[in-house]
């Protein structure tokens, strides 16, 4: 019996890293089969149409100029591109002279990471001029056609790179606002958790939303570079073109979300230290926690509807305006300071979130009730 006990968890987790495994596979799946498909190809076009007889730089460049993720591809060829070329220009030219050893490879390197360096080039610029340095300098012959078939190589992979993902692009708006709609989850779900420890003067709740809000950063990061790899995306594919405007909503959202989350760390904070000093706290500004999370719950639906769809910015906007005329300075009458601090971070996260709706920062500050003593107070986690 107690075997049996113990083998279920085993079982559970065993199905649940399973499960992990293959959504990764499953959202993974796109880039790798444009990797795939650009290194066929960037290859083909290499040997059989150019007439190189081993342009093996070809599909290596054209797999680093994908990558596994989006964002930067164009400028990440580019600096391929231009890697292999100073790689091999060195290489062609020192290893011709001192021939190849240990120390010709350590002084190729140095010199070809140096230049790229030099260039005030990106971190592909500088790798990719090292190995191939090192590639000149011990498997490739130095000096005739070598190097310049190799740089024309990586020129035809870097493009077939961007060729497929022109022809097979994932889609630029769909990654990008799943990214920003979990971070208003975790927004909502701080606040109702802040709310509950308030009620209770329980900072345990408190803390615990607390530690989430403080791990959301990597996911606004993801959202960042989805965003931008959305646009390059919407660039370069016809496929896409029409998703222009719906990213350009999601990237003026991107910096209220993450001020948002900023303020939200610090809501988070103070509150907790309202409660372990028992400071009282107006009811009513509790209440004000419920209503802004569950005006972030249609926000976030307004980030995952389609075009046309419900709700929309407008929408959002106005169940957030809702929130906002409540927070009035009489909330704060005879409170202490972390209970002023907890409003003023109440009225500025508002002011974040109307921004996320699509209204400009001084049309969201003009929707909150006039305050004289704490009229923009903005602290950040």
């Amino acid at each position: 019996m107690l075997a049996s006990n113990r083998r279920r968890p085993t079982r559970q987790g065993l199905r649940r890293r399973l499960n992990d495994s293959a959504g990764r596979l499953r959202s993974s799946a796109v880039p790798i089969i444009q990797c795939a498909l650009a290194a066929g190809l960037a290859w083909w076009v290499a040997k059989d149409l150019v007439g190189h007889a081993q342009p093996f730089f070809a599909p290596i460049a054209a797999v680093v100029s994908l990558g596994l993720g989006l964002g930067a591809r164009l400028r990440r060829s580019v600096e391929l591109v231009c890697g292999v070329t100073v790689g091999i220009g060195v290489g062609d030219l020192i290893v011709s002279q001192i021939g190849s050893g240990p120390w010709q490879i350590a002084l190729v390197v140095s010199i070809a990471m140096g230049t790229a360096v030099a260039l005030n080039s990106g971190p592909i610029f500088a790798m990719q001029a090292g190995n191939s340095a090192v590639l000149v300098a011990t498997l490739l012959p130095p000096g005739g056609a070598g190097g310049a078939e190799r740089m024309v190589d990586a020129l035809v992979g870097g493009l077939t790179g961007v060729a497929v993902v022109a022809m097979i692009p994932t889609h630029p708006v769909r990654r990008a606002r799943r990214h920003a709609a979990d971070i208003l989850a975790t927004a909502s779900e701080v606040l109702r958790k802040v709310e509950a420890g308030l009620v209770e003067n329980n900072p345990k709740p408190i803390d615990d939303a607390l530690r989430q809000a403080r791990a959301t950063q990597s996911a606004i990061d993801s959202m960042r570079t989805q965003i931008k790899g959305g646009r390059e995306v919407s660039t370069i594919s016809p496929l896409y073109w029409n998703s222009r405007r719906r990213l350009v909503i999601l990237t003026a959202a991107a910096d209220p979300i993450d001020n948002a989350m900023r303020n939200i760390r610090v809501l988070a904070r103070r509150s907790l230290t309202l409660v372990r000093d028992d400071e009282i706290l107006d009811i009513r500004l509790v209440q004000r926690f419920t209503e802004l999370a569950d005006a972030v719950d249609v926000l976030r639906e307004m980030v995952l509807a389609e075009p046309g769809e419900q709700p929309d910015q407008a929408e959002a906007a106005r169940v957030l305006r809702s929130v906002a005329k409540k927070l009035k300075p009489e909330l704060i009458e005879g409170a202490g300071v972390s209970a002023t601090v907890v409003f003023a971070q109440l009225r500025s996260l508002t002011v974040d979130l109307l921004q996320a709706a699509g209204l400009k920062r001084i049309s969201a500050i003009a929707t909150l009730p006039p305050t004289v003593e704490h009229p923009g107070y903005e602290p950040e986690d």
